[in-house]
């Protein structure tokens, strides 16, 4: 059952979305604002306002797209902004796909099924595993040896991004690039902080992260 998450401050609207959808086989959650989004297990589609209380659409897509766990996952924008420089905005952005209000809900289920269907069957990994170590990126969740490890998104990203690209050597600013995104004001001495907290958090397991002197870092599994 493919899961959906929408944001739209109009609660009719979102209620009417979220019955639609519901009513045609999907799991369905809605929020009013981006603000808890980021809190969840990344679902299988978005679908975005774009005029919301506190962080925009087009910021909570910037978001979706600089994270390595949700980067490639469809999103749908909903709006009443109709310009042509909206919708290429969007798109442009990684918008998959821009629904007009007032919209009816059979196009917009069809919308729906249409993008999914581009994305069932991708060469997307789902599940990386390591010896006693396993990253379910539909659950979003990391165990070794069967317990649950807590990290947070930017911890879960890193390993993922270092698992995905096993025995290859990834630098620091390739790094950086990938997990927080081309504008983030950082340092790659942030890199460091967040390998040592993994290291600490994975336990033996975290010995698979091996440092490159000079260069960054590699997952040897």
């Amino acid at each position: 059952m493919n899961s959906i998450y929408i944001v739209e401050d109009d609660e009719a609207i979102r209620e009417l979305v979220i019955y639609a959808l519901k009513k045609e086989g999907f799991e369905v959650k809605g929020f009013e604002s981006g603000k808890e989004l980021f809190e969840q297990s990344p679902p299988d589609l978005y679908i975005l306002d774009i005029m919301l209380p506190g962080e925009d659409g087009y910021t909570i897509l910037k978001k979706i797209r600089s994270m390595v766990s949700t980067k490639s996952i469809p999103v749908i924008m909903l709006t009443s902004k109709t310009s042509e420089f909206d919708k290429v905005r969007a798109l442009d952005m990684g918008a998959d796909d821009y629904v007009e209000k007032p919209f009816g809900v059979m196009e917009l289920i069809s919308r729906v099924k249409a993008v999914l269907r581009r994305y069932i069957g991708s060469d997307k990994p789902t599940v990386l595993q390591s010896g006693k170590l396993v990253l379910d990126v539909d659950k979003h969740e990391v165990k070794v040896d069967g317990n649950q490890i807590y990290l947070t998104l930017k911890e879960f990203d890193l390993l993922y991004y270092l698992m995905k690209n096993m025995n290859i050597v990834l630098s620091r600013d390739q790094i950086m690039n990938e997990v927080w995104g081309f504008d983030f004001e950082g340092e790659t001495r942030t890199v460091d902080v967040h390998i040592r907290t993994l290291r600490m958090k994975l336990g033996d397991a975290g010995e698979n992260i091996q440092t490159v002197r000079g260069v960054g870092y590699k997952f040897g599994g």
